[in-house]
């Protein structure tokens, strides 16, 4: 193997990727070849998979995921590339499943879980350690 006599320059600026197909895969931002700001996912049928915001190439702030159909199926933040805050998750008829915060990627307080009516299930509840 031939060593490249240029150091690699990071990337900057707009990104995107694509499928084999030529569908979008990825759109987003870097900066320094860190992730940053806002980036969009996708699926092969072209329907948005995630949505979130980078900083320094870690995930921050709130994040969206979608169902192949387009519908709801997450929502959640992170701090510093850790699950931080409230999450919820979605049955497949847009229904509540469960939400709870999350601290340092553990689940912290009381998560609440529900089922495909809307009814609740199960209250749990999560010491911080």
């Amino acid at each position: 193997m031939r060593e490249s006599r240029h150091p690699k320059t990071p990337l900057n600026g707009a990104y995107e990727d694509y499928f084999k197909d030529g569908t979008l895969a990825v759109s987003g931002q870097y900066e320094n070849g860190n992730k940053t700001g806002e980036w969009k996912y996708y699926l092969l049928n072209g329907h948005l998979k995630a949505t979130g915001f980078y900083a320094n190439d870690k995930m921050i702030g709130n994040w969206v995921w979608y169902r192949a159909n387009g519908q709801l199926m997450q929502t959640g933040s992170f701090q510093n590339d850790k699950k931080s805050g409230i999450w919820k998750r979605y049955h497949p008829n847009g229904q509540l499943r469960d939400e709870g915060a999350y601290q340092d990627n553990r689940q912290v307080g009381t998560w609440k879980t529900y089922d495909a009516n809307g009814t609740l299930l199960n209250t749990k509840h999560y010491n911080p350690t």
